[in-house]
């Protein structure tokens, strides 16, 4: 799914003053808690690729809070490959609390001013911040619109990020006032973060570390994006994937999962979890599953690797191409995965088929990210992305398993070229996921209803066998065959009523969402025909 990316990942690690030292810390010395921060940002690289950033903070020295960021992977912005550099940038940026983070850009592109963490300097310690966030703010034009319409303030960028960097300094300013004797009390960071997100409609989890040294992470409402965390002796740390802690040398036994509207606050080295804001209903994007997340990680208690493994098994048991060759009596069926997250489904359908799970496609890792070339670049980069191993794939009968459908770039180059290549007798697509019918507006970049692959076959009805065979004459398949939407609670093992799953079935979990879906539809016409024509009883954009 090449052609969908989430949006970052977030990472925190905060060792705790008093005696006792984590037996994590490098060279025994708290101070150096944050030299672990790359290591655990090269866990969330799937999570983007496009840039890296770290907020460090460090009372001992004259830049309390430092900032460093750059546009590259993790690899890249840390000099990761270069020792000598390397030790630079981990000895520059030293202390014993640390907030991190990777990106891909759905606005700002190549611009390194779009980076996180954002930190915002003041000369008061207690306004002197740095955030970074997993999400994406879905009232966003709404918010913008309304804060420019006050001649006094300023946005200089065009992303949600610098919404939070408003709300969050005007949440400060007022939470934080100083007392009589002039002196600063504990910061009020659970009502700096209530105000600050009274105002959002959308997703995220946000790390914030300021220069007094309070720290806080929290999650939205609906819970739509992860965040795990673990408070194990004097080491605090969270991520937005358990495997990030896992690989850092926690016990699995001591990764906890931050509740919708939680909070975790510290202040004065000390630690509490509060529910922040008041959650109605859950809503976790049942894409992380599917793909997003790292097959190794744990979300919500439910294993990635398992859930993608019980999505093959669906795909087993709704399968119906004979397992043996009519025509030859040749048992010449096999399952190839598209690389690399189709790998578990895949392998799990073939097992429960009992037939052989072949790896004929080669995934070039170093060919260039797709989802940000336009035009023939972007289709050149499509065809470029696997290599099809002809000696695996010549004269036999593909079923070959990928996660999603978006806009269907990809499927159809890859689909060309493995029939130029390999050679293959049939090539039948399995998709482990539902036909993507609407946009998302919680962090996932989402084309336009007009551009998505699904919506102008299925027309907002529902999908038939009929539907299938033009999708995949369209695509260039023999035959094309989703994960149905009633598959997707027992396969991830969470109920539907705690599950975002609005790109394929258009029930979105909050307001902005369902506004935006109504108005998205509006612009789409089928045919040439506005979408007020419409009276397809089963369509979205008919109903009332």
């Amino acid at each position: 799914m090449s052609e969908c990316r989430d949006e970052c990942g977030v990472v925190v690690l905060y060792h705790l003053p008093g005696g006792e030292v984590s037996p994590l810390a490098p060279d025994g010395d708290p101070n150096k808690i944050s030299r672990l921060i790359p290591r655990m940002l090269l866990d969330l690289q799937n999570r983007g690729q496009l840039a890296a950033g770290i907020t460090v903070y460090n009372p001992e020295k004259n830049n309390i809070l430092n900032t460093y960021k750059d546009v590259g992977m993790v690899t890249e912005v840390f000099q990761l490959s270069r020792r000598s550099r390397q030790q630079q940038i981990l000895n520059q940026y030293e202390g014993p609390a640390a907030i991190g983070h990777v990106r891909y850009a759905t606005c700002g592109g190549d611009d390194p001013n779009y980076a996180q963490p954002f930190e915002r300097k003041h000369l008061r310690r207690y306004k002197w911040f740095s955030f970074c966030f997993n999400g994406q703010i879905a009232n966003y034009q709404k918010l913008r619109d309304k804060i420019l319409d006050d001649p006094t303030a300023h946005l200089s960028r065009d992303t949600d990020a610098e919404l939070f960097l408003y709300y969050l300094s005007t949440a400060i300013a007022y939470y934080n006032k100083r007392n009589a004797a002039d002196q600063m009390p504990p910061a009020d960071l659970l009502g700096v973060f209530q105000e600050a997100c009274s105002h959002f409609d959308g997703a995220y989890t946000i790390a914030y570390l300021d220069a007094m040294g309070n720290l806080f992470v929290g999650r939205d409402p609906q819970g739509m994006k992860p965040l795990c965390y673990s408070i194990d002796g004097p080491l605090f740390a969270a991520a937005s994937e358990s495997n990030a802690l896992l690989n850092l040398g926690i016990d699995p036994e001591k990764i906890k999962y931050l509740g919708a509207g939680e909070l975790i606050t510290i202040i004065n080295g000390k630690v509490e979890i509060r529910q922040a804001i008041p959650s109605t209903r859950r809503a976790h994007c049942f894409f992380e599953w599917i793909y997003f997340a790292n097959v190794a990680s744990t979300l919500e208690t439910r294993s990635v690797y398992l859930a993608r493994k019980a999505l093959g098994e669906v795909l087993a048991d709704m399968e119906d191409v004979p397992l043996v060759n009519f025509g030859t009596g040749e048992r010449d069926l096999i399952v190839v995965p598209v690389p690399d997250t189709s790998k578990a489904a895949a392998a799990a359908m073939a097992y429960k088929l009992g037939v052989p799970c072949l790896e004929g496609l080669i995934h070039n890792r170093y060919v260039g990210r797709t989802f940000i070339e336009g035009g023939k670049s972007r289709m050149d980069r499509a065809r470029m992305k696997y290599t099809p191993l002809r000696e695996v794939l010549e004269g036999k009968r593909i079923l070959l398993v990928d996660d999603s459908i978006v806009r269907s770039t990809t499927m159809v180059a890859m689909l060309k070229r493995i029939r130029e290549v390999g050679k293959p007798k049939e090539i039948h697509v399995r998709i482990t996921c539902p036909p993507v019918i609407a946009p998302c507006f919680y962090g996932v970049d989402m084309p336009t209803v007009g551009e998505l692959f699904a919506p102008q076959f299925l027309r907002g009805g529902p999908n038939t066998a009929e539907h299938g065979a033009k999708m995949a004459e369209v695509l260039g398949a023999d035959s094309l065959r989703f994960i149905p939407v009633s598959s997707i609670e027992s396969c991830v093992g969470l109920p539907k009523k705690d599950l975002c799953c609005a790109c394929v079935d258009a029930e979105y979990p909050t307001p902005e969402g369902i506004e935006r879906y109504r108005y998205a539809l509006n612009q789409v016409a089928w045919n040439g025909a506005p979408n007020d024509a419409c009276k397809n009883d089963h369509c979205n954009c008919c109903r009332k």
